[in-house]
């Protein structure tokens, strides 16, 4: 059990990594991801990032679905593409938030998780810096 529970957790750090890189490709800013597994059983992790206007958010979202469609991960929905202030795809054990950046700060979902554990995403010098 605990060899299977391992091999879940590097899987799903594994696929939190790539779809930060996705979104980091496409510049989106402020990437961030917060496991929450502990507070609930809606998902495991929110990631969040932000993006420079309502076409932009689209794209990212059509970028996310389409690499996870060529990965065959699971997709369950999205939410708010036509509008685009914010986007939310529901991964099962991942909800990606893309927000624009005014929409991102009035609704404050970090605020809302700020107990939960920040997750390292390895982007380094990509994250943050590109706007």
């Amino acid at each position: 059990m605990l060899a299977q529970t391992i091999q879940t957790n590097e899987l799903l750090i594994e696929k939190i990594e790539t779809i930060a890189k996705w979104l980091a490709e496409k510049k989106a800013k402020h990437i961030v991801a917060l496991d929450i597994r502990e507070f609930g059983s809606i998902t495991d992790v929110l990631m969040i990032a932000s993006g420079v206007n309502i076409r932009h958010n689209q794209a990212l979202a059509d970028w996310i679905l389409e690499k996870i469609s060529e990965k065959r991960w699971e997709y369950l929905g999205m939410e708010g593409y036509k509008v685009g202030n914010w986007i939310l795809i529901d991964l099962n054990e991942i909800i990606v938030h893309i927000f624009l950046e005014e929409t991102r700060e009035f609704y404050n979902i970090e605020g809302l998780w700020r107990k939960a554990k920040e997750i390292d995403l390895n982007l380094g010098d990509i994250n943050n810096d590109n706007g």
